[in-house]
């Protein structure tokens, strides 16, 4: 049964939780970063739409110091990021993953990003509830009941499938749920190391 509730809880205790006033993993000093990191991180930003595309995040100078992984975590991202799901529906998408997840990071982060394309901060406090929020188009419904049922069940429902499948063509509907992997991953990669909020970043507050 998926979760299309608010999913409920103390914000403040979550955000003591798990935002540490000390990450579990120091960050690397930007002047330890090679070049070709640094490049990889401005290309991720500059798609992200981010102001400051030289600013180096502290949560990318934590996971390049397992170089492999971040590389690899790095194209993901960026291919999905620049992937074949239009923003505004991949954002409400990731706003509803990182609220499900408890995640202070990535929900903040996404936020920000939402605001971006355009989201209002009604629409953001729906994203909060998801499905039960109501106002949504079919389309919308179905991309939020796809999140849900992906994290309550591992799997979506043929109804949601289908809805989706009359919006999006087979190579969206294969991004769609490895998207959520994604960001269920970063969720937890965030929370485990108690990566520090970035200066702006509103955590679970709606922004």
């Amino acid at each position: 049964m998926a979760d299309t509730g608010e999913a409920e809880f103390d914000i403040a205790a979550r955000m003591a939780q798990v935002v540490g006033e000390q990450p579990r993993v120091e960050p690397l000093g930007s002047e330890a970063l090679d070049p070709v990191a640094v490049e990889m991180v401005r290309r991720i930003r500059a798609s992200a739409g981010a102001s400051d595309v030289d600013q180096l995040p502290e949560y990318m100078r934590t996971v390049i110091k397992h170089p492999e992984l971040f590389r690899c975590n790095m194209d993901m991202g960026n291919t999905l990021f620049n992937g074949k799901l239009p923003k505004r529906e991949r954002e409400l998408a990731i706003l509803r993953i990182a609220w499900l997840m408890r995640a202070p990071f990535e929900w903040g982060q996404h936020v920000i990003i939402a605001k971006r394309l355009g989201f209002s901060s009604e629409e953001i406090d729906r994203a909060r509830r998801g499905t039960a929020a109501g106002g949504w188009s079919e389309h919308e419904a179905a991309i939020l009941s796809g999140v849900e049922e992906l994290i309550a069940d591992t799997s979506i429902s043929d109804q949601t499938w289908n809805t989706l499948a009359k919006s999006w063509d087979e190579q969206q509907l294969i991004e769609f749920p490895m998207m959520v992997g994604q960001y269920v991953s970063t969720a937890y990669v965030q929370n485990a190391l108690k990566v520090r909020m970035e200066t702006g970043n509103p955590g679970l507050s709606l922004g």
